[in-house]
Formats: C-alpha cells, structure tokens, sequence
C-alpha cells in the first residue's frame, strides 16, 4: 500500500484500534501483510484444492504474540476472495470439539454465526447462502417443469447419504416454502435450526417437521453435510478455522482431553483420506499444545505418529505439504517492513506521512532490543501495540521530542499464559504421571 492511495476511514481505524488493543484487524490484513510468502502459498494451494472438491487440513502452530491469529485470518480473507464459504470461531472453555454438555453444540452455533462469504466478510451470510440455492432450485424447477421442493430434493439428493442429510434437505424445503408464502416465522425456525439453536426433537418436529436436531454428538457430520451443500449452492467449499486450541490443552479433565483429541483425530484422517468433500480445517495453537507429551495432541500416540514432523526436512531443508505448519518467528528485517507499514497506515496520506523516518523506527526498534531483547520481533505482539501507541502520542503532541516520548513506556515481554499452566498463577503445568487426575496439577506446598 502506497500512501497515495488513501484507506477508507473505516478500515484505517479499525487496522489501529486492533493493533493498539493487541487483536487482529478483522479488515485490511493485506496492507500490513509482511513475509511468510512460503507459508500463504502452501495455503493458497490447500485452497485450490478445496475449490476442486478435495479436502485439507493444516494444524498452524505458533508461539504467543508469534502472528498466529493474523496468519489463520490472512488466509480466511484469501479463501473468501477464492469464492469460498468460511466459518471461524476461538475454542473456549465453553466451546469444544467433543462434548456431552452443549459445548461442542455451543461452538458449532459460533460458527454458524461468523459464517461469511465474499460479499459479506463480516459474518451473518447464513441466510445468504440458503437464497442462493433456493433461487437457483428455482430457476432449474421452471426449466424443468417441476415443483420448488421437488427441484430442492432432487439437488439434494446427494446429501441423502450422509448423517443428517434427509432433515437438512427437508429445512431447507421448509426454508423455501416460507421464503415463497412469505412466512417469516418458517423462515427464521429453518436458520435456527441449521444453526443448532433447537435443543430438543419435540421442538424442531413442531416448528419444521423434522425429528433430529444438530447435537454435540453430531456437529461434525454437519459441517461435512454444509461443505456439500455450499458446493450444490454455487460456492468452491467450505474454509473451517478453529484457534486457541490450545484451550483444550488447559482441560483439567485427562478423559474430556482424550475425547477432543480422538475427534480430532476423525478430522485429520478424513482430511488426509479426501473423505470430506470440499471442506478445509484450519486449526491454531501453540507449540505446547502440539508437543507437550502429558497434555498437547503428541500425548495421543495415533495423533503424534501422523504430525511428526518430517525428520529429512533439516539443515535448511523445508516441507510444507504436512499437515503441521509452523510458522517462522519474524526476521528483524521483517518487523521494520512492518513498522514502515503501519506508518502508512496511521498516516494515511497525510501531512505528516514521512513524522515517523527510518531512523525513528530503527530507534524504537534499537530500544525494543535493549527493553526485552529478541522477544521483540520473535513474538512482536506488544512492540506493534507501543508503536501504534507512540504514533498516537506524537500525532496529537506535535511539540513532543520523540526521543523523550520513547523512553517514558518501556516494553514487556509478552509472556505465554500456557506456560505458567492452564491459567493457574504460579502454578506450573502438570508433569505428574497421573491419568485423569490432572486436578493435581494445582496442588503447591
């Protein structure tokens, strides 16, 4: 991005505020994009795929504060400009993969509801998606000479072998038959249900007609059934992104930690066997989920034999065709493209587009190194969120030395919470050669 070409006011401010807050910008990720070239063309190439009707699935493994976010959102961007269909939430204590307490339902719900497509990035393309197939079932019913629903049955007739494929043809029937007699309420009731907002049989079979209802037990099965259906739509396929899995790693429950990582385990062999037709699965986490032997996805032998990584790739030597992708820490040289990026963001073609030099960022970054040393730009979280900070303060104190300004808010290291063990203060992560009884791991003299 050249500062010529001025941002829209909307995006300019919604790239800072993000950045100052230590988030990732929902919007505009491309103008402040810097290295992994290698890393986004093994993506771009697992989207291509997925646009074929293959399958893929790609475990991004990043320190804290390393970019992780950003990457998994740089890529969902690059998905929906492809024409596919994403959906994204985080993991959280109250959404899982696996669960008997509406936690996994829970996570399919926040999917649904961050559903997005190329015109509507932002989430809610739900209903979006549904029209588009219904107009076309339309269209190809008046060539035919055939009813709507016979026409939407007769699309979805491939789906009929998968679990729950029978229900979704007939929701998205009754999805149309309120859609042509103008009854809202049926409308609404069919997106409640595809976005497993019913909690009982009884309840779906009053409002819709149908007797099952999308449960804990059976939001994967769904997400395969809706990466068909965004295909028979129009769409290339479906980009699922799920991060901080780590969370799962903070499981206090050994049995709930096995449970989610043998669903885990289901994805990943579908996605490699191609069995999951146009889907992809983006998953984020940390070294620590991956790796650690008592509670990451290597204490699971089935899992650690399948993302082990390559033992020829070394000395140099890259892969980027497994199914582990780590991201690399960012290059001193890489953070400094950053820096001048994020100046012609704040600047914005502004007056004042050349206030922050080269010799002012090398300065902050000279004072960065000698604050926390390389953490700076190894995990550049909290150096990006003092730059944004700093510009803030001699944009709007013009009068103000930047060199005294710099010295008055020295950096921390961003530290890793999951290190210092599963949100327990002081606590360190459980070492015990316990099975279930990771309750322990709190215990301290």
């Amino acid at each position: 991005m050249s500062t010529d070409k001025k941002l829209r006011p909307p995006v300019r401010d919604a790239i800072l505020q993000s950045l100052r807050a230590g988030v990732v910008p929902r919007v505009g990720q491309q103008h402040i994009q810097v290295g992994r070239i290698d890393e986004v063309k093994a993506l771009l190439s697992d989207i291509e795929r997925i646009s074929d009707g293959g399958s893929g699935i790609r475990f991004v493994i990043g320190e804290y504060g390393s970019g992780k976010t950003f990457f998994l959102h740089l890529v969902r961007s690059i998905a929906l400009e492809k024409k596919l269909v994403t959906v994204h939430a985080d993991l959280t204590p109250d959404r899982r993969l696996h669960a008997s307490g509406g936690q996994a339902r829970g996570l399919y719900q926040e999917l649904m509801r961050n559903l997005s497509t190329r015109s509507k990035p932002e989430g809610g393309a739900l209903s979006s998606v549904v029209e588009r197939f219904v107009t076309t079932a339309l269209s190809e019913a008046k060539a035919q000479g055939i009813t709507p629903e016979a026409a939407i049955h007769s699309r979805l007739a491939e789906l009929s072998e998968m679990v729950g494929g029978y229900a979704f043809a007939d929701v998205i029937a009754a999805y149309w038959r309120g859609y042509d007699s103008g009854d809202d309420t049926l409308r609404t009731s069919a997106v409640r249900w595809l976005r497993a907002e019913f909690t009982t049989k009884t309840d779906a079979k009053k409002a819709l007609g149908v007797r099952t209802i999308i449960d804990d037990a059976s939001i994967y099965d769904h997400l395969k059934l809706f990466a068909r259906f965004v295909r028979i739509a129009g769409y290339g396929g479906l980009l699922v992104c799920v991060d901080e899995l780590v969370n799962l790693f903070k499981l206090p429950s050994g049995q709930a930690r096995r449970s989610n990582y043998e669903q885990i385990l289901r994805i990943l062999n579908d996605s490699l066997q191609g069995s999951s037709c146009g889907m992809g699965m983006l998953l984020g986490g940390t070294p620590e989920f991956l790796m650690d032997p008592r509670r990451g996805l290597y204490s699971y032998e089935a899992l650690q034999g399948r993302l082990a990584e390559n033992s020829f790739a070394k000395e140099g030597l890259v892969d980027f065709d497994g199914p582990v992708l780590s991201l690399p820490n960012l290059s001193q040289e890489d953070l400094f493209v950053l820096l001048q990026k994020i100046c012609r963001v704040h600047s914005n073609g502004g007056e004042n587009g050349e206030a922050m030099n080269d010799e002012v960022i090398h300065a902050f970054m000279d004072y960065s190194m000698r604050t926390v040393g390389s953490a700076y730009y190894r995990t550049p979280r909290k150096t990006i969120t003092a730059f944004v900070k700093l510009l803030s303060v001699l944009e709007q104190n013009p009068e103000a030395s930047w060199r005294q300004v710099l010295e008055r808010d020295p950096i921390t290291e961003d530290h890793n919470p999951d290190i210092v063990g599963s949100g327990q203060a002081d606590s360190p992560v459980d070492s015990g050669a316990g099975g279930d009884d990771d309750d322990l791991s709190s215990f301290k003299l």
